[in-house]
């Protein structure tokens, strides 16, 4: 006969549980442990697509570097390598992060009641699945792909109007952190039917403008208002001396640029840069991307970076910050270098300096600090963390360094290679390290 699971009592009187209770605790790792708290469920699924496609594009270089395995891939329907790997990267993992983020503080930010894990299930296993068929379809066809970016988009959609009816209930006096969320989620939806049409359609230059705006829209959005909100609060959190200083115009030109870009890739798909208006846009979007990007590096120095330099995870919050500015300082050298000697590629370097260095290095920083504050584990970043973190600082660099004019040809593919090597190896080690968490009860014994 078997013994019944025991029944760990997580509150007591006090509000911390006591030493027997703590001994109690089953230190193994269980499935029914991911439903516990909405961020564990997400989070876990979100490094579940996270490592899968990390493992696919690592596997992707290695066949083009060497045609070792002689990778198939499916035809038509608009579908090619580079369109499953954007996708992915914009669309796939990230949205799954910010349901684990938006369900645990959103309702926080708005004084209203969390939905119970058993509401987010369904929303959530279908972005998985569906990414998963998707990066499955690129070898066994592009029905199946299709099909995958068809579930996960419905998952986004449900998981964007389970977030609105959070807003609509909410009596908060601030509201604009969340509707601009709420509303870039709209954003991301629509961009994510927008590439199964175009998929439909056979329309690769729709397909890459709905990525694209997915991209700037949707995540660029989403990262830059949460930024604006939360990173002030930890750095004057963890070091007084440092004030919290967040005025809204701050957010606003922010969310101006990000507008830009949508506006950019737009006109970039109705052909105005092959136009005779073309050198003139790419010199003013240029000047307008440098000073945006140069505001951003005084913004991320008013905020306390060399400060934060004292405290590893806070440091990872602003260095990965500064790669915003970054990026669109590049951005704007690309523009005009192309229209100065014709020199192309630099945009690559500035696209990956966005979605490598800011996005992932704020994602890693953020979703490390969620996960050991709800995890009971103390708000440091750890050797570990801190080394992956440089890791990810190195993919970066090499990725840009690919895109750098007078590369010569023949170490293109290899540089591509130990990029998405080194990235695959630090979102390996670092999504299972945090998924190992997730399915195990906190070694406080509180609840969540």
């Amino acid at each position: 006969m078997n013994n019944p699971r025991p029944t760990i009592a997580l509150k007591v009187a006090s509000g911390k549980p006591s030493p027997e209770v703590l001994a109690q605790l089953d230190k193994r790792w269980r499935w029914q442990y991911l439903m516990l708290a909405p961020h564990r469920l997400s989070f876990f699924l979100a490094m579940v697509v996270l490592v899968a496609s990390a493992t696919w594009w690592l596997a992707v270089q290695v066949d083009r570097a060497t045609g070792w395995w002689g990778l198939g891939y499916a035809q038509g329907m608009a579908l090619s390598p580079t369109l499953v790997h954007s996708t992915v990267m914009v669309l796939g993992f990230i949205p799954l992060y910010f349901a684990g983020f938006l369900f645990t503080a959103g309702p926080k930010w708005l004084g209203v009641d969390p939905l119970p894990v058993s509401a987010l299930r369904p929303v959530l296993f279908l972005q998985a699945g569906g990414w998963l068929l998707w990066l499955a379809g690129a070898h066994l066809g592009a029905p199946l792909a299709l099909a995958g970016l068809l579930l996960a988009c419905a998952g986004l959609g449900w998981m964007t109007a389970q977030f609105w009816g959070r807003v609509r209930l909410s009596q908060a006096e601030d509201q604009l952190h969340a509707r601009a969320i709420a509303t870039a989620c709209v954003v991301g939806t629509l961009s994510a039917a927008g590439v199964a049409l175009a998929m439909v359609w056979q329309a690769h230059a729709l397909a890459r403008v709905c990525v694209f705006t997915a991209l700037w829209g949707f995540v660029v959005v989403v990262y830059v208002t949460v930024a604006h909100r939360m990173i002030p609060f930890f750095t004057s959190s963890a070091m007084p001396m440092v004030q919290a200083w967040r005025p809204f115009w701050v957010l606003w030109l922010m969310l101006a640029a990000a507008a830009m870009q949508v506006l950019a890739a737009w006109l970039e798909f109705a052909g105005v840069p092959a136009s005779a208006a073309g050198p003139a846009w790419a010199l003013v979007h240029g000047g307008l991307q440098v000073a945006v990007g140069c505001v951003l590096v005084w913004l991320a120095w008013v905020w306390g970076l060399v400060q934060s330099l004292k405290n590893k995870l806070l440091a990872m919050l602003h260095i990965g910050f500064l790669w915003l500015g970054v990026a669109f300082v590049l951005g704007g050298a690309a523009q005009w270098l192309a229209v100065a000697g014709g020199v192309g590629g630099l945009g690559l370097g500035a696209l990956h300096a966005l979605s490598m260095g800011c996005l992932a290095s704020l994602m890693l920083a953020m979703v490390t600090r969620v996960s050991c504050g709800h995890s009971g584990r103390a708000l440091v970043a750890d050797r570990i963390a801190w080394s992956l973190f440089w890791l990810l600082q190195a993919a970066t660099l090499l990725r840009i360094g690919a895109t750098v004019p007078g590369l010569p040809g023949v170490w293109l593919p290899w540089v591509l290679l130990a990029s998405a090597c080194t990235w695959a190896a630090t979102m390996g080690v670092w999504g299972v390290r945090l998924a190992r968490w997730y399915g195990r009860l906190r070694p406080d014994g509180r609840p969540g």
